[in-house]
């Protein structure tokens, strides 16, 4: 448990990333909002590669 915690620590958002973070991405780039977007690469990370 202290790793999880330190790794946590690590991480921008403050937390380790959830299946459910990387589904909404998904499901805003499906949906309409991301209509106009191409060729671009999204990052689902908390901010680790900032």
């Amino acid at each position: 448990e202290s790793a999880r915690a330190a790794a946590a620590a690590a991480i921008p958002a403050g937390r380790i990333g959830r299946a459910e973070d990387v589904a909404a991405a998904v499901a805003f780039l499906a949906g309409e909002q991301a209509g106009y977007i191409t060729g671009q690469v999204l990052c689902v990370d908390g901010g680790m590669g900032m």
